[in-house]
């Protein structure tokens, strides 16, 4: 006598889906198409993603950047906001990106977890998609794993990488700063995806008001777009994004030796999210400016003639900017200080 029931998959056995990765694909692909055009060859589905570059460069540097969203995942998980951390998957690549000048090609993601949910994973993967379509990015690709004993119950991570190009001509490398340029702010939508592992600490001792846990929340802000413009419409010497180790650690990044960047804490305040961090963690002002963004999610070098017409750009793109200081000669370790 045959027997009707279908028989037992070994592999769903040990914890593995293969059809709930299969169905998480289906429910993604108009997404992920939507975000392509004509120099993506093929679609969603292949071994890999192909990307033709074309001819409209003489000469071209491609340019890649790759980062997480960190411990900010899990917050999210913890407020069931999960779908909003595919922006910040996005924007922590392409954000970077843009500091040299380059305009995004495509982004590729990881996402793992110890189970897989597609109706949730769709909703991140779609975040992922819209990111990368206001960001003027291709989602070529992407890879999802299942590792049952490997993450504990929910937990999962995401991760991602991004391509990008400079004529070379046109690279911003910071070799043009000098003493005089200026030092423009743009504001920050929140902590970005920086510093959670002590957000979580403070929150774990002090409910914050609700307006302060939608900041937390919020995913990074997208500046590919009035970056680019910026750099099309002024002579940007420079730029810094503000990630981990706060303003203190990345605009130096961008500087010679014997320049330093002076910054006055009086040319913006912080936001009231930020504030609330800082009084119920007990952070020292020093500490608060090596660890967060403190409100300044990117910073500018410019000439001052610049300053008008960029601070016109970037409203136009519904930013505040600040004036935050400017860049003189010196010999400080750190190439920055405050007054």
């Amino acid at each position: 006598m045959t027997s009707k029931t279908k028989p037992t998959d070994p592999y769903a056995k040990a914890g593995v889906n293969i059809e709930k990765g299969n169905e998480l694909v289906e429910s993604i692909k108009a997404s992920v198409n939507a975000t392509h055009d004509r120099r993506v060859l093929g679609g969603i589905g292949g071994f890999a993603g192909l990307f033709q570059l074309g001819s409209k460069y003489k000469n071209p540097v491609l340019v890649g950047c790759t980062d997480g969203v960190g411990t900010k995942v899990a917050l999210s998980q913890a407020y069931n906001k999960t779908h909003l951390t595919g922006q910040d998957l996005v924007a922590m690549c392409v954000n970077d990106m843009v500091t040299c000048g380059a305009k995004p090609l495509f982004f590729l993601d990881y996402f793992a977890a110890s189970k897989l949910e597609p109706k949730v994973t769709a909703k991140i993967v779609k975040g992922i998609a819209n990111a990368c379509k206001k960001s003027n990015c291709a989602l070529l690709g992407g890879e999802t794993a299942e590792m049952p004993g490997h993450y504990a119950k929910d937990n999962f991570d995401l991760a991602g990488f991004s391509v990008g190009v400079v004529e070379k001509t046109s690279l911003i490398d910071g070799t043009g700063i000098k003493p005089g340029h200026v030092l423009l702010g743009i504001e920050s939508s929140g902590p970005h995806s920086n510093g959670y592992s002590l957000i979580r600490s403070i929150l774990k001792k002090h409910k914050p008001p609700e307006p302060i846990m939608r900041v937390l929340l919020k995913p990074t802000h997208l500046y590919p777009a009035p970056v680019l413009e910026l750099i099309k419409k002024t002579n940007v010497k420079g730029m810094a994004h503000i990630t981990g180790g706060g303003l203190t650690e990345n605009i130096p990044r961008i500087l010679k030796n014997g320049l330093i960047a002076e910054i006055n804490l009086s040319s913006w305040k912080f936001p009231k999210a930020f504030q609330w961090l800082q009084e119920k963690g007990k952070i020292s002002q020093s500490d608060m400016l090596r660890i967060f963004n403190c409100g300044i999610g990117m910073v500018c070098i410019l000439d001052k003639a610049d300053v008008l017409k960029a601070k016109k750009v970037l409203s136009k793109h519904k930013l505040r900017t600040y004036e935050i200081g400017s860049i003189i000669k010196g010999d400080l370790k750190e190439q920055i200080q405050y007054q």
